[in-house]
């Protein structure tokens, strides 16, 4: 081969080398990018995942009649997700107080305030028992967790358990009665016997109904007419005002306690008293303890009572087409 040949060949040698070498370049550069590109794009769609997912949960608790959101949760800050337990007893808390309320502000539940009768017999109207479900609350509460949303207060109302076309005839018949016995001398007592009695009387115990001494009586302080006298106090007779109403609700009980009635509250004196046999007085005090049952008996029923000179007698009373079907204790 010639010298000029060899050049040649050599040269295109070269040649062929340059070329292939920028289109390795080339194609280095081309997935370089492309690497590049799919590394921002995933990069984008991790952050906007993480955005997603770290978007904050809140659930509301909605009051059922106004709508109004009364309370708003985040549960991640309360331990959802990393400490169940501890969100569980959190919840439990919330619906215990907005159930029962707190110092400042009244829960939702509500004793039934009874019907009466008034002095022609027609029906004042109380009102119906309503009850908040704390354990129902507190599930949705939890179910609701997860992806929020609002949640519903589940309350439950409950009316008197008698007809209103029996109200005119359940004073008919006595189906239990108690009588005790005071000094009428103690005009402050004896006032407050009145004051306690009448209030309790010609009210209407549906059948389930539940009654409370406190929430019908009300307050038995000077600004209701209750007046200073004897009460029983830490073991000891001390003045105080509305002293006496205590043998209202004793003398209530051993009337009720004839028929088969179930007790909710039922509270003894610190001391013996000498109105009712020993351990069968029911003390009450308005804002503490309470004298509270409800009515199993399995009929409507009708609560009298008469203050005399000295007594105060509490009868049970009923239509006469129950006289047969009340259960007795």
């Amino acid at each position: 081969m010639g010298r000029l040949t060899k050049k040649l060949v050599t040269l295109l040698t070269v040649g062929l080398m340059g070329v292939t070498g920028c289109a390795g370049q080339g194609t280095q550069e081309k997935e370089a990018k492309a690497s590049g590109q799919q590394t921002s794009s995933n990069e984008k769609q991790q952050k906007a995942e993480k955005q997603k997912v770290e978007k904050p949960i809140y659930v509301n608790i909605i009051d059922p009649d106004s709508k109004r959101i009364i309370k708003t949760i985040k549960p991640k800050d309360l331990g959802y997700g990393t400490d169940d337990e501890k969100y569980k007893a959190v919840i439990a808390d919330l619906t215990r107080e907005l159930a029962r309320g707190t110092k400042d502000t009244p829960g939702y539940d509500k004793r039934m305030v009874l019907d009466k009768l008034d002095a022609n017999g027609q029906v004042i109207k109380g009102k119906p028992q309503t009850v908040l479900e704390e354990e129902e609350l507190a599930y949705n509460i939890f179910q609701s967790s997860l992806k929020g949303g609002t949640v519903e207060i589940p309350l439950y109302v409950t009316a008197s358990g008698y007809k209103a076309e029996e109200a005119a005839d359940l004073g008919e018949v006595v189906v239990a009665s108690y009588t005790t016995y005071f000094n009428s001398g103690v005009a402050g007592r004896s006032k407050n016997i009145e004051l306690s009695a009448k209030a309790i009387n010609n009210v209407i115990l549906g059948t389930g109904d539940s009654f409370s001494f406190n929430s019908t009586v009300g307050p038995s302080d000077a600004e209701h007419g209750y007046q200073p006298a004897p009460e029983a106090l830490d073991g000891k007779l001390v003045e105080g005002i509305g002293g006496g109403i205590c043998q209202t609700s004793s003398t209530l009980y051993n009337a009720i306690d004839k028929l088969a009635v179930s007790y909710i509250e039922k509270n003894h004196h610190s001391l013996n008293v000498g109105y009712v046999p020993k351990g069968r007085d029911a003390t009450v005090s308005y804002g503490g303890l309470d004298f509270r049952f409800k009515n199993t008996a399995g009929v409507p029923l009708l609560i009298k009572t008469f203050v005399n000179r000295g007594s105060i007698t509490v009868e049970i009373r009923t239509a006469k087409i129950y006289q047969n079907q009340v259960k007795r204790s």
